[in-house]
């Protein structure tokens, strides 16, 4: 890999190495108590959270040490109230405070021992809910829902307010593509089809949280110009040896399996964890599609032909996947760890399809039955060393991090097409495909927080990363019309593909502590150098560019009723590898999907305004403007052809408005209902396959969400989510939805917990659209098996004693925000 680093690019990383300074995002201001019981002994190991004194949700979870003393850091500013819960201790509740940036020291707060008749008056309250607003994201807490149960980290992410999921299986938030996503921190490198089978093979059952985050700070990859999704997975904090099983069993056409085993054993000094988790689930899906085929000139639009194809496929995906890791400390501010984990994803499919062509006036031209048999196998593992160390001077708490990571996905793809032309002649063609890819990346990141006074904090960091993707392509065709035993190779669809991407990475970043607010001023700058080597080597592409990424973020606290917060940014996406990746893959005789190694970056600005009421409801507005937009098509593969091809291009131009509004309702003490309605307009700009696009389609998304706590340790979900009609690029879908129900039962002084749920009850999640070109159009209807019912059992043994002191855990952890406890 060729190195080249402008003298911007120098200048910054050399600024970011001298200071080496992660963040926080927040309004620092450290809140600090202690506990005692009533003969006045220090109560180690209990529970403290902090919550809004307005709606009683949870902001942070904290563990007070062996002297009974806790202390949250950095909480933003705000009115709160503390509460502390011990097994064994009546739970304490302390007077409302206010938080506007200097340090809190909070009175003791006495725990009384637990009787007989006192523990008939303790009430379980501040459960964290599932969904959470805050400042500058959203939080979803997966753990503990009954809708999770079963289903898979895709499945969730469907039921996240403002997420989309299209027909290609494509993520959308706020109906804008171009999503980075982090697992523990990680950047997972695919996009599309690639990322969902991803996803469908990591089960919910291992997720904790997932956070949605529109307009990030410098400390984050540029990479994701509508935003980031986090996503969270469980760490346990119990001293002793303790862990967990689950196992559930779902139904729609075909089974769901999911079993798992997660183990923790916790002294002062030394952590080991390790998870298990197996998934064995077959899912079925089918595709219809009618599409029109016209000339173009320049006086009138003839129609010339249209097909008519009808597709069913089933698929059977086998995952296991596991995390083993370490944690040490060294003293008492230095940590150090080792992380392992994989995820090793076996899929197979039969795919049937019917196609036929017609002349313009409705005559058949050609009928053809396909059998579409693929087979994967796709092992991935990754490796993690992080460290950790925070020691104090006059100013504050100092903090450096370091994280090295490596990591390998493995892809082995068989397929062959066997088709069967029953008119006007007979014949049979068979077309086998032997596809073999390796991605590795290698990526070191540091990042270290120091404060300047106690009202304004330095921030900076530099990370490296290296992607290396080798592809290779075989396809196999009859030596002659017929021959579908004598197979020779197809050098026509035949390809290797290698690229190889480096990135460097730097940034800097001032918080400031205001009187009723905070300000958050940073700059990123990266340096992308990309080779890509076609075996067509008239296609290979060779890049080196460098780009700042500057960000702000103000907010402002009128009253302990209204808060507003500004921010802006410019992010980008580069295309995925597999993206640019020419290669094709059959979906039916007359229909496949290839990379475009023309692709280019997109860049977007992005500007968001949030107003908060009472620290529970929130309105806000949102503009992003996007330069060079990556969007999915489907276009005949020329002007004549009556192939089609589903591929990557760029538009000129995508802008986008929003309006997100948030109302969490207490409707009953065993009644809360998060709402959220998502308005905005997408108009996109630019000319693809020989037609101009300026047009844009005004949509929304709702989605509710109600949590039932109904007594005697039973609870219940209640989701429900509608997309409107909307466009995206040269595509207009229709309106679909669904309703999804859970209910769950704690057993054995909930140690135990059953689930059952049921998601997309009345069949109703079904994609209709239907894409316009000047030379073609196209309308299809596509369903899954997305109504399914799954039943949990899960177990918890070991010890129940907590440690005061939290994992770092994986990768880059710090890119985390701790809101809510980790």
């Amino acid at each position: 890999m060729k190195l080249f680093i402008p003298r911007r690019a120098g200048w910054l990383l050399a600024v970011a190495a001298s200071l080496t300074t992660g963040a926080w995002a927040q309004n620092p201001a450290n809140v600090s108590g202690s506990v005692r019981s009533s003969a006045g002994e220090p109560v180690e190991f209990a529970t403290v959270t902090l919550h809004r004194v307005a709606d009683s949700s949870v902001v942070k979870t904290e563990f007070s040490n062996e002297q009974g003393r806790y202390e949250f850091e950095r909480a933003p500013a705000g009115r709160y109230l503390v509460s502390t819960a011990q097994l064994g201790f009546v739970r304490q509740w302390s007077q409302a405070f206010e938080v506007a940036g200097s340090t809190i020291m909070l009175p003791v707060l006495i725990m009384p021992v637990s009787g007989a008749t006192q523990l008939k008056e303790v009430q379980v309250v501040g459960t964290k809910p599932q969904f959470e607003r805050l400042a500058d994201r959203t939080v979803v807490n997966v753990e503990g829902s009954p809708l999770s149960a079963g289903n898979t980290s895709l499945d969730v992410l469907t039921r996240s307010p403002g997420v989309t999921v299209d027909g290609n299986d494509n993520l959308a938030l706020r109906g804008r593509q171009g999503l980075l996503v982090l697992i523990d921190g990680k950047r997972q490198p695919m996009t599309g089809a690639e990322l969902a089978d991803y996803l469908r093979g990591l089960p919910a059952d291992q997720v904790k949280s997932i956070e949605l985050i529109t307009n990030p700070p410098a400390k984050y990859d540029a990479q994701g110009g509508a935003g980031i999704i986090a996503i969270n997975l469980k760490k346990d904090q119990k001293l002793g040896t303790n862990g967990s099983v689950n196992t559930s069993l779902g139904y729609g056409r075909y089974h769901k399996f999911t079993s798992g085993l997660s183990l923790n054993h916790r002294r002062k000094r030394v952590n080991y964890f390790g998870t298990y988790t197996f998934a064995d689930r077959r899912n079925w899906s089918a595709l219809t599609i009618n599409r029109d085929f016209f000339s173009y000139p320049e006086s009138r639009k003839t129609l010339v032909g249209k097909s008519f194809q009808d597709n069913t496929s089933v698929g059977h995906g086998r995952s296991h996947s596991w995390k083993v890791g370490a944690d040490y400390n060294l003293g008492e501010r230095t940590v150090v760890g080792v992380v392992a984990n994989g995820l090793a994803l076996r899929t197979d499919s039969e795919g049937r399809n019917f196609a036929e062509l017609y002349t313009p006036d409705g005559a058949l031209a050609r009928r053809s039955f396909s059998d579409n048999i693929r087979d994967g196998n796709l092992p991935n593992y990754s490796g993690n060393l992080n460290f950790r160390h925070t020691f104090k001077d006059s100013l504050g708490i100092n903090e450096l991090t370091a994280d090295a990571d490596y990591a390998r996905y493995d892809s082995r793809r068989t397929q062959v097409l066997d088709t069967r032309f029953s008119f006007p002649g007979t014949f049979a063609d068979r077309r086998p495909s032997d596809q073999q890819s390796l991605l590795s990346i290698l990526s070191f990141k540091t990042d270290y927080v120091r404060p300047l006074s106690k009202q304004l904090r330095l921030e900076a960091g530099g990370k490296i990363s290296y992607v290396e993707a080798d592809n290779d392509l075989e396809f196999l065709k009859p030596a002659a019309r017929g021959q579908i035993d004598n197979l020779i190779r197809d050098d026509s669809l035949s390809n290797r593909f290698r690229y190889d991407e480096n990135i460097i990475a730097g940034y800097v970043s001032l918080n400031k502590t205001l009187p009723k607010g905070s300000l958050q001023l940073g700059l990123r700058g990266e340096q992308t150098n990309a080779i890509g080597v076609p075996e067509a080597d008239t296609a290979r592409f060779d890049r080196h560019y460098f780009q700042l990424f500057p960000s702000a973020a103000l907010k402002h606290t009128f009253s302990d009723k209204h808060e507003v917060a500004v921010s802006v940014s410019r992010r980008i996406d580069r295309p995925s590898y597999g993206q640019l990746n020419p290669f094709k893959s059959f979906i039916d005789p007359i229909t496949y999907g290839a990379g475009n190694p023309n692709l280019l970056p997109q860049t977007s600005y992005n500007l968001e305004l949030t107003h908060t009421f009472r620290q529970k409801y929130s309105l806000g507005l949102s503009y992003g403007i996007t330069s060079d937009p990556i969007v999915g098509t489907v276009q005949p593969e020329s002007a004549n052809s009556r192939f089609v091809v589903s591929t990557t291009q760029n538009l000129s131009r995508q802008y986008n408005y929003g309006v997100n509004f948030t109302a969490p309702l207490e409707l009953a003490k065993w009644w809360n209902v998060y709402n959220n309605a998502v308005l905005y307009y997408n108009r996109f700009v630019g000319e693809l396959a020989g037609t101009r696009l300026n047009a844009g389609q005004p949509a929304f998304n709702l989605s509710s969400n109600s949590t039932f706590v109904l007594g005697h340790d039973w609870k219940a979900d209640l989701n429900a989510t509608y997309r409107s009609k909307e466009r995206y690029a040269f595509f207009l879908s229709q309106p679909q939805g669904q309703v999804s129900v859970g209910v769950q039962k704690g057993l054995w002084k909930n140690k135990a917990t059953i689930k059952l749920n049921a998601t997309d009850v009345f069949f109703t999640d079904k994609t209709r659209a239907t894409v316009n070109f000047d030379n073609y159009t196209e309308r299809f209807f596509q369903r899954r098996e997305s109504r399914v019912a799954t039943l949990s059992f899960s177990y918890r043994f070991g010890n129940d004693k907590v440690a005061p002191t939290k994992r770092r855990g994986s990768g880059a952890e710090d890119e985390k925000r701790r809101a809510g406890g980790s």
